[in-house]
């Protein structure tokens, strides 16, 4: 506290934490009366659990207090100023009581109050105080659970800025100010030069550089390559847009279109509306085409830059594991929360850094899009990594696809995949009636979007009935298959017919074609 406390007095001291990790977080009271503080540390970013046992009034084996305590209270929860001061107060409710109520004190008439609606006010007075007790516990659940973010802060005054010379931090030379490239529109009149003007001028509609840059990504995604090759380089020393015309309109449309479906302010400022950029795409002719290659189109224009042709491309890893869920029927598609542990080989983390063990999570979080998997830099989602994924050590905005006999190990074996496998099998049985090809065609429609030749049918057919005939041999087999997973089975269904589809739609899941854009 900012004023010490005199010696050869009694005081009511009371110290309260929100558990916040800030300074700000901690309030000391007076006989009842809040103090200032003054801060020397502010900053605590590790944990504070501790195995020592709570002392009061000593920190360690010294600084201990040279006085006297006459009563220790804990509280369960964070008292607020006015109950503080209700806790300073040494009167008892009968000597209140005793003194006409024009004589008692602010804390004196607040305690009696506060007595009476403890014990004895009617029923629905005592529901109400303890209804509104309810909902504040519930407030400060609900802010306990927000996930804390880094902030950045302007300084009051901004320091200033040099030009190092030959990048030494102690050659200081030209003296810089906040500002945009001059080749580019400027800032926004009435911008500040600060981060949120940065952000405006990013943003504004005289600015096309951020529209084309996003939407070129967009067309990445579907295509495989850019508008503009190089998406990570608009610069003088990146590739020219093989489509100039086709970038500047999808930038403009990204930035003004849309204005039926919002309000005229919003279309005035920009729609941005990334829904309506992808539906463009992917209903346009372009895009609808074949992937079939033909001589010719191969000697006119062998890596289609020119889009004669519908591109051919693996899929990325976060989509590789989200269809094999969303066609066997687990994928959750809620939207938003926090990130989610699905499965990983046990034992990794440990072995490779040392630390705490990975943590899997149950239910839902087994099932959620891949975009929420929980990200560790150092030891980085196996299977995503194994189909090319970014480690995230560095920022990439073009990622490379490879195809491997790993990744094939892994549809065949990964514990989600073979999980995904067992419910698609599942679905089929229940939805396609009870002839197998039924069943096998609708498993194939579900996730290759087509139905299966007579040719491809066969085949399943008679790998349905190999794994069929060995399962009902070895029902031991085919319980261990369909046990693999958090899902729950469905009992009614004969465990070995169930294996036996298992393991076809794990073949299906398997097919070039189910893990590449054709």
């Amino acid at each position: 506290t900012e004023q010490p406390l005199e010696p050869g007095r009694w005081y009511h001291v009371l110290m309260t934490y929100d558990g916040s990790r800030i300074a700000a977080g901690i309030r000391v009271y007076v006989n009842g009366q809040p103090q200032k503080l003054v801060v020397h540390l502010d900053e605590l970013n590790q944990s504070f659990e501790t195995g020592e046992p709570l002392r009061i009034g000593a920190r360690g084996s010294d600084g201990r207090l040279d006085g006297s305590i006459a009563d220790v209270r804990v509280y369960r929860r964070v008292l607020e100023p006015d109950e503080a001061a209700l806790l300073a107060s040494a009167d008892a409710v009968s000597s209140i009581a005793a003194l006409p109520p024009e004589r008692r004190t602010a804390t004196q008439a607040a305690k009696m109050r506060a007595c009476f609606l403890a014990t004895r006010a009617p029923a629905p007075a005592r529901n109400a105080v303890q209804d509104l007790l309810d909902a504040q516990a519930s407030r400060e659940r609900l802010i306990a659970s927000f996930p804390g973010t880094m902030v950045m802060q302007e300084l009051p005054t901004p320091r200033a800025t040099h030009v190092l010379l030959r990048g030494q931090y102690d050659r200081p030379g030209e003296r810089v100010t906040p500002g945009v490239p001059g080749i580019l529109n400027p800032m926004p009149p009435g911008a500040p030069s600060d981060r949120v003007g940065l952000a405006r001028w990013l943003v504004d509609p005289s600015n096309p550089l951020t529209a084309r840059v996003q939407v070129n990504r967009y067309w990445q995604a579907y295509f495989g390559t850019g508008l503009v090759r190089t998406v990570e380089d608009f610069g003088a020393q990146g590739d020219p847009p093989s489509h100039p015309e086709l970038l500047d309109w999808l930038a403009c449309e990204f930035m003004h279109s849309c204005s039926s479906r919002r309000g005229a302010h919003e279309a005035a400022a920009g729609a941005w509306d990334i829904k309506h950029v992808q539906h463009l795409i992917v209903t346009s002719a372009t895009y609808r085409q074949s992937s079939r290659l033909t001589r010719a189109l191969l000697q006119r224009d062998p890596e289609n830059r020119l889009l004669a042709r519908a591109p051919r491309l693996r899929l990325s890893a976060e989509i590789v594991r989200d269809q094999a869920l969303a066609a066997s029927g687990l994928l959750v598609q809620t939207v938003g929360g926090p990130s989610v542990r699905p499965y990983q080989p046990a034992g990794l983390w440990k072995e490779l850094t040392g630390a705490e063990d990975y943590k899997q999570g149950h239910g839902e979080d087994l099932y959620r899009r891949s975009m929420y998997t929980f990200w560790k830099r150092t030891v980085p989602p196996p299977t995503m990594i194994t189909f090319d994924a970014s480690s995230r050590e560095t920022c990439r905005v073009r990622e490379t696809r490879t195809n491997t006999p790993l990744q094939a190990l892994i549809l065949m074996n990964d514990v989600a995949f073979v999980e995904a496998s067992r419910a698609l099998a599942e679905r089929v049985m229940k939805e396609a009636g009870p002839a197998p090809e039924d069943r096998i065609a609708h498993a194939f429609r579900l996730v290759t979007a087509r139905g299966p030749s007579a040719g491809e049918l066969g085949v399943l057919r008679g790998d349905f009935a190999q794994h069929l005939a060995q399962y009902r041999a070895h029902a031991e087999q085919a319980l261990e298959l369909v046990r693999i997973g958090e899902s729950p089975r469905d009992p009614a269904l004969d465990v070995a017919e169930l294996a036996a589809y298992t393991a076809v739609a794990n073949l299906i899941l398997n097919l070039d074609e189910t893990v590449t854009r054709e």
